[in-house]
């Protein structure tokens, strides 16, 4: 999983840099594959202004820019970019650079004839992008002279984290952050959600239609409508964020998702609600009920795959990937938003049957917060609102969380004996608390898990959460 330094800082109070929180992650069991400095090969590259664009006096097509370096006078720079104007800020490659793309050490040359000093440089130039028909327009902000890395948000290094399967609760930047914390590189910051009051009645229903045999495949179902929304490009630091662990902007309502899978851990769903007919339902599907899903293809599925479906068809294969005929587009005004709790071991099958790998079977397969169904919920209202307008209706939801608690009896001498590790009670009190685990009592302790770690069932679970913080 991979996640930005300033991403991470989000969630966690801490100055520590991307080596320092590597190195913390990789000794509490968190292997760190990589960290990878988006703006190394953005080095050499600065942010220039143009000072004027005039004509080419020998080429139609070619533009002769004056540009201020922030540093001596100004140069000469021929660009063949349609969008190179006067008063822009861009970045700028001088002689003796690499152009990342071609691999080419940029020289002085003479162009029809001009003098040409440095370069103007575009998005496929830079490997940023596959724009090419125009050069990179910086904010006019922008400081000259400073790194262009700096000016396009790309100073933030990208670390890459092996999660193990039964750790689902590290499956986002908040868990990462609550680990670390727990092993006081800092202060987890507040996460909790506020909800968000809804303006009318849902007029969708919500249904679970399963036997009790299979009840399991979605014990809760929640959902809300949202009329009237302005859907279109998400905001810079969203696609920055995106992009920067390999993700492609789309638009806002599906940003939304992808952000919040990522950050919190809590797949969900946006359909257009215009497209839907009737109300919602969990089900099984039908054996050879087919569905045309977002990646293009379509699947046909059995009688053990849980679906999400309108009163005419599957809609979404649960847990794993969304129909394409509800899909959100530009023209998308009104929208159902879903965020349910799937079984993981019904959604690992499905995934595998169907070859399907996506974000969503991935933490749902480890185990999610099934807590977090309802306040992820609200967490995607407040960014569409803020993203695309509307007015929400009320929470709609079927069902109910299912159910998580148990007590293990936990003696502290078990850490010795087990790891050969001496762990005096109250470090062990403390590490289990700041892990989210409820401690009480004394000599045998009574230890509940919190909701988010369905991997915790007995004494040695617990040893190793306790040794993997306090080190061997």
């Amino acid at each position: 999983m991979k996640f930005t330094l300033s991403w991470l800082k989000d969630h966690l109070e801490t100055e520590a840099d991307a080596q320092a929180v590597s190195e913390k992650l990789t000794s509490i069991g968190l292997e760190v594959e990589s960290i990878e400095d988006a703006g190394a090969r953005l080095k050499d590259f600065t942010v220039a202004h143009v000072i004027s664009a005039e004509k080419h006096p020998n080429a139609d097509k070619l533009k002769l820019c004056m540009v201020d370096t922030g540093a001596g006078e100004p140069i000469q720079v021929v660009c063949g970019a349609p969008n190179a104007h006067t008063g822009m800020k861009a970045v700028l490659a001088k002689p003796g650079v690499v152009i990342p793309a071609s691999g080419d050490v940029l020289k002085v040359g003479t162009i029809r004839g001009v003098e040409s000093r440095g370069m103007l440089c575009s998005a496929r130039e830079l490997m940023l992008g596959d724009d090419h028909d125009g050069i990179i327009e910086l904010p006019a902000d922008a400081k000259v002279g400073e790194l262009a890395s700096r000016a396009l948000g790309l100073n933030d290094p990208v670390i890459d984290v092996a999660i193990t399967p039964n750790r689902g609760d590290a499956t986002s930047v908040y868990g990462v952050a609550r680990d670390l914390a727990a092993a006081d590189l800092g202060a987890l910051k507040d996460g909790s959600v506020r909800p968000v009051p809804g303006a009318f009645p849902c007029p969708k229903k919500i249904a679970l239609n399963f036997t009790p045999e299979t009840a399991s495949a979605c014990p809760i179902f929640a959902g809300r409508l949202i009329r009237n929304v302005k859907n279109g490009p998400s905001p810079k630091w969203v696609q920055d964020r995106l992009k920067a662990v390999g993700l492609r902007p789309i638009s806002a309502l599906v940003d939304v998702t992808n952000l919040l899978s990522l950050d919190r851990g809590r797949p969900l769903h946006v359909f257009d609600a215009d497209k839907l007919v009737g109300d919602m339902q969990a089900r099984l599907a039908q054996d050879g009920e087919q569905i045309l899903a977002l990646d293009g293809k379509t699947y046909t599925l059995d009688s053990a795959m849980c679906v999400i479906a309108d009163e005419k068809a599957a809609r979404g294969i649960a847990g794993v990937m969304g129909g394409d005929d509800t899909a959100c587009t530009e023209s998308t005004t009104n929208v159902f938003v879903e965020s349910a709790y799937f079984d993981p071991v019904r959604i690992a099958q499905t995934g595998r049957k169907l070859g399907i790998v996506s974000d969503a079977r991935y933490r749902f397969e480890r185990g999610i917060d099934p807590e977090f169904v309802v306040p992820g919920l609200e967490l995607a209202t407040k960014l569409i609102l803020e993203f695309c307008g509307g007015e929400p209706s009320e929470v709609v939801a079927a069902g109910a969380v299912p159910e998580w608690k148990r007590t293990i009896a936990f003696s502290p001498g078990a850490v010795q004996r087990l790891a050969g590790v001496n762990v005096s009670e109250p470090d062990i009190v403390r590490i289990l608390t700041q892990l989210g685990f409820a401690v009480t009592g004394e000599g045998p302790l009574s230890v509940q898990p919190p909701s988010w770690r369905s991997d915790v069932e007995g004494t040695a679970d617990l040893v190793e959460e306790i040794v993997r913080i306090y080190g061997l």
